[in-house]
């Protein structure tokens, strides 16, 4: 049985061998309770496929086969290069699924048709980096033990069975990340999508078949929060990373807290783009216009506060408002489209109910927030803009997946690094300054993830994730795979075999 998406401009239409059954244990498999999970297109409210439900006891299922493959199997018993060359052949047998994957996430969330095949080639660039990794990753340490006696090294072993957990606004790019990092470091991996968004990872599990990935090494379980729970709470996963709400976050840390299983997690954020008296306030009206209609705002590292020098205020939001009258709502397969619509109508749902928190809390929406009258189908909404806001309303405070955007402002750098830091989250955040002294001086204070100079920037080599409730652990680079590894120290009696 194929399951087709609706063909998209300049892509292959999405192609599914098995949509009604699970990857358990290197076979596909119909579902313990026959359930099944729609997906929606978020541009035109059609249903574009339908897949299968795992149930809790298709967990368990998942879960011994993963246990299996790690504690009998060869694969955490492979050679880094071997596991690398692996995940080589993955990367090739993805590639020949790039149209899919992109059609796929144009219909799924409504992404860009413009702009998914850079982001989706992001994901495959991140998948090629752990395989190159391979070669030179510090899973062995030598150490000169400090009695002096033989010889000693600190070693990096899998942590075990991994869940992998990830959103609906990248499910590609997140998942891949998670998948790539945990397979190198020779962990077995289980992996849960969004049920809004499952196809991406069916199409990670039929290229992880063709690759030869042994079985039960990659395994797929599309389901909802009770059977993800259920997935989290089994005694046989050792580590989990999840990226998802704060909320989610919360739930995940405490039931792995109750029998000290690892985790990682990456999760919401209300970002700060610090402008100073400096900077070039017309670059930085661009970027801060394109960085909150990104994705639709549904991006975790939006930068979605911007806090704002007072001298410069008035031009800057004059500035932005500008941009913003510039942005093209359209479907994302309009070709000159900016802003397409978000995930679900759920999703627009909450947006509008941040508008009206944000003007009956006494700030003033000084652009947008409407939807558009030209696209009466689909969760379309225009980008807001607003004004007068202050550290204690909602909209500065609360993560709300949307395109708006808020300006504070400051009289002094203090105040500025005073205002930044004024949050449960801390993700992302942005200097815009002229002098590069300052802005690392800023940076260095700001307690938040990343920091950007004059930009919004993603490096796949750098180490991503949060400060406070934006997460625990991280995610890409090195970082990404260390998260996955345990830490033994070894120490042996006498000279080695090449004394």
């Amino acid at each position: 049985m194929n399951v087709m998406a609706q063909d998209v401009v300049g892509t292959r239409a999405v192609r599914i061998k098995h949509p009604d059954k699970l990857y358990i244990g290197g076979a596909w498999v119909a579902p313990a309770g026959g359930g099944s999970i729609d997906v929606i297109s978020a541009h035109s409210e059609a249903v574009i496929a339908t897949v299968a439900e795992a149930s809790p006891s298709d967990m368990d299922a998942a879960v011994t086969a993963a246990r299996a493959a790690f504690d009998e199997g060869d694969w955490p018993r492979l050679s880094p290069e071997e596991r690398g060359a692996a995940l080589g052949r993955l990367h090739e047998a993805l590639q020949k699924r790039e149209p899919e994957l992109v059609g796929a996430w144009i219909d799924g969330i409504g992404a860009l048709a413009t702009v998914a095949p850079f982001v989706i080639g992001g994901g495959m660039f991140t998948l090629r980096y752990y395989a190159d990794l391979a070669a030179t990753f510090p899973f062995v340490v030598p150490q000169d033990p400090a009695d002096g006696i033989g010889e000693a090294m600190v070693v990096r072993e899998p942590v075990g069975v991994a869940v992998a957990i990830a959103p609906w606004n990248n499910p590609f790019g997140i998942m891949i990340s998670k998948v790539g990092g945990a397979l190198l470091a020779g962990c077995t991996v289980i992996m849960k999508p969004a049920p809004e968004t499952p196809l991406e990872a069916y199409i990670i599990a039929e290229a992880a078949e063709e690759a030869g990935i042994p079985p039960g090494v990659v395994n797929l379980v599309p389901a909802g929060r009770e059977a993800a729970d259920h997935l989290v709470r089994n005694p046989g996963v050792d580590k989990v990373s999840l990226t998802g709400s704060t909320i989610a976050g919360k739930r995940v840390a405490q039931v792995c807290g109750e029998r000290l299983a690892r985790y990682t997690l990456e999760l919401g954020g209300k970002s700060a783009a610090v402008v100073m008296a400096d900077a070039d306030l017309e670059s930085a009206a661009k970027i801060l216009t394109q960085t909150i209609i990104m994705s639709a705002g549904q991006v975790c590292a939006s930068l979605s506060r911007v806090i704002v020098t007072r001298e410069a205020h008035d031009h800057l939001v004059e500035l932005i408002r500008g941009e913003m009258d510039k942005v093209r709502v359209g479907s994302p397969l309009d070709p000159d489209a900016q802003l397409g619509p978000v995930a679900m109508e759920r999703q627009r749902t909450r947006i509008e109910e941040y508008i009206g928190i944000g003007r009956a809390e006494g700030a003033t929406l000084v652009h947008g927030g409407g939807r558009p009258t030209h696209l009466p189908k689909g969760w379309y909404v225009e980008p807001a803009l607003f004004t007068g806001v202050t550290c204690s309303m909602r909209i500065a405070r609360e993560e709300i997946f949307g395109p708006v955007l808020s300006v504070l402002s400051f009289a002094d750098e203090e105040e500025a690094i005073r205002i930044a830091n004024d949050s449960d989250f801390g993700l992302f955040g942005a200097v815009f300054t002229a002098d590069r002294d300052t802005a690392l001086r800023i940076a260095r204070r700001m307690r938040t993830g990343t920091v950007c100079h004059n930009a919004f920037r993603f490096d796949p080599y750098l180490p991503f994730g949060g400060f406070k409730q934006s997460g625990v652990g991280r995610e890409g680079g090195i970082e990404g795979v260390m998260a996955y590894t345990e830490l033994k120290s070894i120490l042996l009696d006498g000279p080695g075999a090449g004394a």
